[in-house]
């Protein structure tokens, strides 16, 4: 699998989770809390697994649970795609 995309994540979050009328999720949520986006640790335990099964990899919840924005998480799944 490629680096995941902003846009990936936002595919597979949704897609896991659903997605929050009060939130916009097209603009720059790089560094706004996954919290203030309306996931929750279960929707992001959720998403990861989805990525994981997607892109061959494998990440510990610990490190999930730690990212707490988009771009640690983006952080996390492609440091671990680039170690493949």
């Amino acid at each position: 699998m490629a680096q995941l995309t902003l846009d990936d994540l936002r595919r597979v979050l949704v897609a896991c989770a659903g997605e929050n009328d009060d939130v916009d999720l097209s603009g720059d949520i790089l560094d706004v809390p996954f919290e203030e986006l309306g996931y929750d640790s279960l929707a992001l335990m959720e998403s990861a697994a989805a990525i994981e099964r997607e892109a061959g990899i494998s990440v510990s919840d610990d490190a999930v649970s730690d990212a707490r924005t988009p771009r640690a998480l983006l952080e996390l799944i492609n440091g671990a795609v680039r170690a493949l």
